[in-house]
Parts: structure tokens; sequence; C-alpha cells
């Protein structure tokens, strides 16, 4: 089977199956990377769309769900047999989510709002004290994901940069793209240390090096 809805967050849970956001039909989807199975993880119809998905050490999925038109937004916790929890419902426009390294913090963007939001993770995938990180005067956000150290990678739709930030919320540097409407990021290639990033109205995938490897990408080689 194979899947041709329109999707957008895309991460890999720790038995090498991919997980979707499928924002059309309110779905997180599982795809079988073997068999090219593809299954609903989880579903929800109060959903206004699930975006972009982080994944926890334990295969716990948080999801932003935007809704553009009102410039509102809600963040979700997908345990791992499918169950659907709303973690806070009245939020700005819920964009680029991702989990510390540690574990110990969630982080989420909102894109019209300029805000980066860091939570307190507790084992059992809740959230608590809400803190603002960091709150940028110009231009929007998309994706963002950590690297192994824990500081944020953060794409800034049509300011053409990448920012990254301190788990203390300072903007330690600006790499800047050809393209100007980026849109997610992920780290890969055989050390990790390179950052992939689509960019949108150029319609390419750009790439930089980095210091340090991504989490996710450190997390996958650190099970196998």
């Amino acid at each position: 089977q194979t899947c041709a809805l329109p999707i957008y967050g895309i991460r890999f849970d720790s038995a090498e199956r991919m997980l979707i956001a499928d924002y059309t039909n309110h779905n997180v989807l599982r795809v079988d990377m073997a068999t090219r199975e593809v299954a609903v993880l989880a579903h929800d119809p109060t959903m206004n769309q699930p975006n972009d998905i982080a994944i926890a050490d334990d295969d716990t999925v948080f999801a932003s769900d935007p809704n553009w038109q009102e410039s509102t937004g809600q963040i979700w916790r997908v345990d791992r047999d499918g169950v659907v929890t709303a973690l806070e419902r009245d939020m700005g426009t819920t964009n680029g989510i991702e989990v510390s390294p540690d574990g110990r913090t969630l982080y989420v963007n909102e894109s019209a709002q300029r805000n980066v939001w860091a939570y307190d993770l507790s084992p059992a995938g809740d959230v608590t004290n809400k803190r603002l990180l960091l709150d940028f005067p110009d231009f929007g956000m998309d994706g963002m994901r950590c690297d192994a150290d824990g500081f944020l990678y953060i794409t800034r739709w049509g300011k053409g940069t990448v920012a990254k930030v301190s788990p203390a919320g300072d903007v330690l540097r600006e790499i800047e793209l050809a393209g100007k409407n980026c849109t997610n990021l992920a780290f890969g290639g055989p050390d990790g240390r390179t950052c992939y990033v689509t960019v949108a109205d150029i319609g390419n995938v750009e790439a930089f090096r980095v210091e340090v490897p991504g989490r996710a990408w450190q997390m996958r080689r650190a099970r196998r």
C-alpha cells in the first residue's frame, strides 16, 4: 500500500517505523518500512490537523495542531497504543515541536505569534511550567529540531535562515539559505552533522554542516 495523502511532519520510532502527520485526515500514520504497509496509529476528529510531530525516547509522540485561518492551535500527545490526549488547546498557531535530548523539556513554536514555548515534560508525557523561551520580532517559524547537546535549530519562514538557539533561549547565530520560505529540517549524513532543510519557494533541499549531531540521529544510532 502506498500513501498519496498530503503529509507534513515525519519521524521514526524505535522499531524503525515511519510516523507521518496526515493533516487532512486528522491522523498520525505508521508505516512499516519493510512492507510499506500504512496503518493509522492515531486519529482524533477534533484536531485541526496534526502538522509537525516530535517523538520521545519511549516512542511517545507529540503533535502540533494549528488552525491557520484563526491563528490558533493545540498540542497533542499520542501514546504508543495510539491513545490521543490534548495537552493544551488555547494557543497560537502551533507549528514546530521537539523534545529535548534528556526528555525533560517539550518545545513548541507559534508561527504567526513568533513565540517559542518550553514546558517541563514528565516521564508520563504530561506538560507543566509553560514558559516563554524566545520571541522573534519579525518573520515566522516552521520546523524545529534539537541537536544532541540540546541546542534548537529553528527555520525562519520568510527570512530564509535557520536560527541556532541555546536551551536558555539565546540566538547564537543564523545560517542563511538561498531560499526564503524554509519549512522543515532534519539532521543526517554519515556523522549526523549535516542539516537538511526543505525550502518551499524554490522547491529544493538545502544543506549545511553543524558541530554536533542531531538528537534524533544520535538516538537512532544508539538503538542499533
